[in-house]
């Protein structure tokens, strides 16, 4: 079997079906990066597009004989879109797609705009939601104000406060983290929302734009996370996950899932922006004008072509080939999988580097296996990297 032969299919198709935003966060990856290509795309994916992407999702699927594919409205805000919209959206999603292959949809929002009728819409698709809040009010404000220089927190809060009356819909919360902020603090509110998901980012950053810190000398963002370790398991009433911490325990534990941000799988992911382009990882945007671009779009690329494209390279190679020489040779590099592609980026040598968060990385790891041995876990040892 060959390379090419071997890749593994798309199962996230990520549609960016308005490319635009009501809310203007300061680290958004999409509009205030150093790839600004967004404000040049249209504002909401056309139906042509739309019908386009479907066609090639379900393609895929029946090529490669997909039990399920998960498709994901992004954005910008995607409630932007507007209802009609993004029923017709969903319409021709689902209806492309062949009867074998099941459709699970997903919406990623602020909440500001959610409303009783699009909550009807999701429900009668089934799709559910998920919503981005960085914490209490100070917390989030600090940098998720409305393009105004207002809060969005309270619009956030009733947006979710709204879809907890339906929490079968609810996907979960998604904070970026700021070391500004208490970790115990930021994760029992996010908490006190019964998410049955919260699911912890770091802020983007690349060795040419670090991340900001207090003391470079410390691994503050994987001491950071440590505590919310703590306090999620400090209480047995939580029933929630966190999903970076159970990712890390799934991981030294031997599994090998698609984790974008982890592990050494190769990501199942793909974008298909609201001109119909076609990318592979949309993050890269924070990297450097035109990063995540692959030349390739729905109307005269299929989703085969993007697997293989030789821009997404990085991304397919087996194992650790990929990786820079420190993680190759590292303890720790099934898990972590040399961290975030965005966060590898250096002008001078590319992707192969280890991440800029390597040190708060290879903390946290160890602080959680740390944990688990001491409540008798076993570490499994892993699948071979180039499995």
């Amino acid at each position: 079997m060959t390379r090419r032969d071997a890749a593994v299919p798309f199962r996230t198709f990520i549609l960016k079906v308005a490319n635009r935003c009501n809310i203007d966060c300061d680290y958004c990856f999409v509009f205030n990066s150093k790839d600004q290509s967004a404000r040049r795309l249209p504002a909401r994916m056309s139906p042509d597009v739309v019908r386009a992407a479907a066609r090639r999702i379900a393609e895929h699927a029946e090529a490669h004989d997909l039990a399920a594919v998960h498709v994901v409205l992004h954005g910008g805000e995607p409630l932007l879109a507007g209802v009609g919209h993004v029923e017709e959206t969903l319409r021709t999603v689902r209806d492309a797609v062949p009867a074998a292959t099941e459709v699970l949809f997903e919406v990623q929002t602020n909440a500001t705009l959610l409303s009783e009728p699009w909550l009807d819409l999701f429900e009668r698709y089934g799709a559910v939601v998920g919503v981005s809040i960085d914490g209490p009010p100070a917390a989030n404000d600090r940098h998720r104000l409305t393009r105004h220089g207002r809060s969005s927190s309270t619009a956030t809060v009733r947006g979710i406060q709204l879809l907890r009356t339906r929490p079968h819909l609810f996907a979960g919360l998604l904070a970026v983290v700021d070391l500004a902020n208490d970790p115990v603090e930021v994760h029992d509110y996010l908490a006190s929302f019964e998410p049955p998901v919260i699911d912890f980012g770091f802020p983007h950053g690349t060795h040419d734009d670090p991340p900001p810190r207090g003391d470079p000398g410390r691994p503050e963002y994987g001491i950071w996370m440590s505590q919310v370790y703590d306090a999620w398991l400090g209480r047995p009433e939580w029933r929630h996950s966190v999903r970076m911490l159970e990712d890390i325990v799934a991981l030294s534990s031997g599994v090998r899932g698609s984790v974008e941000t982890l592990g050494l799988a190769p990501p199942t992911s793909v974008v298909i922006e609201s001109d119909g382009g076609i990318e592979g990882v949309d993050t890269l945007r924070s990297v450097a004008e035109g990063a995540s671009l692959l030349g390739l779009d729905v109307f005269a690329d299929s989703f085969d072509t993007a697997v293989h494209s030789p821009s997404l390279r990085h991304r397919a190679l087996p194992g650790t080939s990929a990786l820079a020489a420190q993680c190759r040779g590292c303890e720790l590099v099934e898990v972590c999988g040399g961290g975030y592609l965005p966060h590898r980026f250096s002008t001078a040598h590319g992707y192969r580097n280890p991440s800029v968060y390597c040190a708060d990385l290879a903390y946290l790891i160890r602080y959680v296996q740390s944990s688990l041995r001491r409540h008798g876990w076993t570490q499994t040892a892993p699948a071979p990297a180039g499995g």
